[in-house]
């Protein structure tokens, strides 16, 4: 069945990532299935149960952490909750960029969907409220390591629902009170347990880990085309990307890159044009494209495996299993896969970059090129791209700095309690940074591979990287002279980030 972009049924279990995606833009409201509040009911029912019984449960009618021995009267259980809330909410740092913020609340309310969490149906609904209306809580970005979950970042959520706290409303930043009475919502009361599933949870590291991965599924891609106009503006030899050495290796992602640049440079008279000049031996960055930007597509498979998983996945402690009348506590909270699944894609990432940029200065050097230095039609007079071509360098080196991996990391907390964590939302952060990053350097890529491509104008492109080159040309004219070229960049990262570029490729040549 078609799915409807403009509306999303949560169950708690078959969240993807393409729904992410629309729901950071803000262009799709959400619903909760009849099934889903069957299960929150069924699991709030099973903890007042326990209250009204007296039965003496972590995270119900006790403290928390260090503090998990010492019983809690019913008659201060409530302000329990909101004692928690407020003594959570120590982040710092600027604040997560809303469109991750809006991924952080749908991820919430589809942890809450499983039914393991034991709130009442008012809180599910006050979240929906919040992210439908477009009530964006202010959560600062720093202060989870990444178990019990993102308690820091999570607890600043909480305060709005509260009336406290920061959100923004259609971008404008407004206190938490005002903000609910924007959306026609009252501030909550937390009750038992409430307080604590709210806080418990991986959403903050998992909305950084999803969003590094869609934004490296799709360079993965542009990479390929990026690598193909610089071959073709090379005089490279297509030699290396023949199926037969691809299948001796047998790795998958290599096999498919190659299948790709094939692609990419069928029919191109610029290929043609060398078939017989002899040589074989081109620099790594063009020739062990398949093997390199191969690598990191199974690096990215893997780390796509571990993310779809969180997405649906219920991290909150203790669990509420209504059918058994159990609680159980446990650590779900723990964030050790996604720290890893972000830290690979931290490295991939920078890989990615890294060989672009190589072939970016192949481009830049007459020797290995043939073509003007610098790209400039008048070299000395004007510059070209070599200042580019220095930026590119700067963002390499950089995430290679950020590129250390989180995940090897731990600090003991909680007097002790906590002694093993994940740092997962550091890795996250990493991850989408070196991603971001790693979009500007195959920009200045592709920008610098067009104006290659221009001094062979006498020849047609291939059949996938004629199709980017025309595109790009429409919006971004070939540079004749210096002009100012963080426009072009910018310009060039709009075509990549809004899928305009690959989905005009893809149309001519197939998926990639």
């Amino acid at each position: 069945m078609k799915k409807d972009p403009t509306k999303i049924v949560l169950d708690g279990f078959s969240l993807d990532l393409d729904s992410l995606s629309a729901v950071s833009r803000g262009q799709t409201k959400v619903q909760v299935a009849p099934a889903a509040w069957d299960r929150i009911r069924a699991s709030r029912l099973c903890v007042e149960t326990f209250v009204h019984q007296g039965k003496v449960v972590y995270g119900i009618n006790t403290g928390f952490g260090k503090l998990a021995s010492v019983h809690i009267p019913d008659s201060e259980l409530n302000a329990l909750q909101r004692n928690l809330v407020f003594s959570h909410a120590c982040g710092v740092g600027p604040a997560i960029p809303p469109e991750i913020a809006r991924v952080i609340l749908l991820l919430k309310i589809n942890t809450l969907c499983t039914g393991y969490s034991g709130v009442r149906p008012e809180v599910v609904e006050c979240l929906l409220g919040l992210l439908n209306h477009d009530v964006i809580p202010v959560l600062p970005c720093k202060g989870s390591v990444g178990a019990s979950g993102d308690l820091a970042p999570l607890a600043h959520l909480t305060l709005v629902l509260l009336g406290l706290g920061q959100a923004w409303v259609h971008g404008r930043r407004m206190d938490g009170a005002a903000a609910l009475a924007s959306a026609g919502l009252q501030p909550l009361e937390l009750q038992a347990k409430e307080g604590l599933s709210l806080l418990n949870g991986t959403q903050v590291l998992t909305a950084y880990a999803a969003m590094a991965l869609l934004a490296g599924e799709r360079l993965a891609k542009l990479a390929d085309i990026a690598g193909a106009i610089s071959v073709e503006s090379l005089l490279n030899s297509k030699t290396a990307f023949d199926e037969r050495i691809q299948k001796a290796r047998g790795h998958s992602g290599q096999i498919k890159v190659a299948e790709n640049l094939r692609r990419l440079l069928a029919d191109s008279e610029i290929m043609d044009s060398h078939r017989q000049c002899g040589k074989v031996q081109d620099a790594y960055s063009s020739r062990c494209m398949p093997q390199v930007h191969g690598a990191v597509r199974q690096a990215l498979a893997l780390a796509h495996e571990l993310v779809a998983v969180e997405l649906n996945s219920c991290s909150d402690n203790p669990l509420v299993f209504a059918d058994q009348q159990e609680v159980l506590s446990g650590g779900n909270f723990h964030g050790q896969p996604l720290s890893l699944a972000s830290d690979t894609m931290a490295i991939a990432m920078a890989q990615l970059a890294n060989i672009s940029e190589r072939r970016l200065e192949n481009l830049m050097d007459p020797v290995q090129s043939g073509l003007p230095p610098f790209l400039a039609l008048e070299s000395g007079t004007h510059s070209g791209f070599m200042i580019a071509q220095v930026t590119a360098a700067a963002l390499v080196s950089e995430n290679k700095v950020l590129s250390h991996p989180a995940s090897v990391d731990s600090i003991p907390t909680s007097a002790n309690q906590e002694d093993f964590v994940s740092m997962a939302a550091h890795a996250g952060r990493k991850a989408l940074e070196v991603t971001e990053n790693s979009e500007t350097v195959l920009a200045i890529e592709l920008l610098a591979g067009c104006q290659a491509t221009d001094f062979r104008k006498d020849l047609e492109p291939g059949a996938g990287t004629g199709t980017a080159y025309r595109l790009i040309r429409e919006h971004i004219p070939v540079m004749e002279k210096d002009r100012l070229m963080y426009r072009d960049i910018e310009q060039m990262t709009q075509l990549m980030r809004n899928g305009h570029l690959l989905a005009a490729v893809e149309n001519a040549i197939g998926p990639l």
